[in-house]
């Protein structure tokens, strides 16, 4: 098992995908906030007046940290942000069911006519956020911004 967490491979893979994947599901949101605070406010958790602020930063957060996962910039950091999100994503989804809410999620699309959340969709986040916890804990020294950076100075001082 510790192999894993030590392959350069396995690491960059992990963060590509979910640094892909945060970019695209950012992209719809940051295009339209407002459908996006809609999508918010069908969880019932959040006061109203907070719903355009989350809904205007949290897809810049979520586009940021998905462009530094990708780039190899800041990984633990972005990594550990997203595994957060992720968590409360999954709680919010969890109290929603629970709550017999009969609402689509948001993540991907804010077309209200997108699936509706299940217990489908907690499974698909506890495994991002399991993904996502790899990532902080993987060793990430190949194949990053940082570890590129680090060689040419070393080269300069040699």
């Amino acid at each position: 098992m510790k192999e894993l967490f030590q392959n350069d491979y396995v690491s960059l893979l992990a963060r590509a995908f979910i640094g892909g994947l945060f970019v695209v599901i950012s992209i719809d949101k940051i295009a339209d906030p407002a459908s996006f605070a809609h999508s918010i406010a069908n969880y019932r958790l959040l006061p109203h007046w907070s719903l355009p602020v989350v809904a205007t930063l949290l897809p810049w957060l979520e586009l940021l940290c998905g462009l530094s996962l990708l780039a190899g910039l800041f990984v633990r950091g972005s990594s550990f942000l997203l595994a957060g999100m992720l968590f409360i994503f999954t709680g919010a989804v969890v109290t929603a069911l629970l709550r017999g809410l009969d609402i689509t999620c948001g993540c991907f699309t804010q077309d209200p006519s997108a699936e509706k959340i299940g217990w489908t969709k907690v499974a698909q986040n506890v495994s991002l956020v399991l993904l996502t916890l790899f990532v902080f804990l993987a060793k990430n020294a190949r194949f990053t911004v940082t570890s590129y950076l680090q060689h040419r100075t070393r080269e300069r001082s040699s």
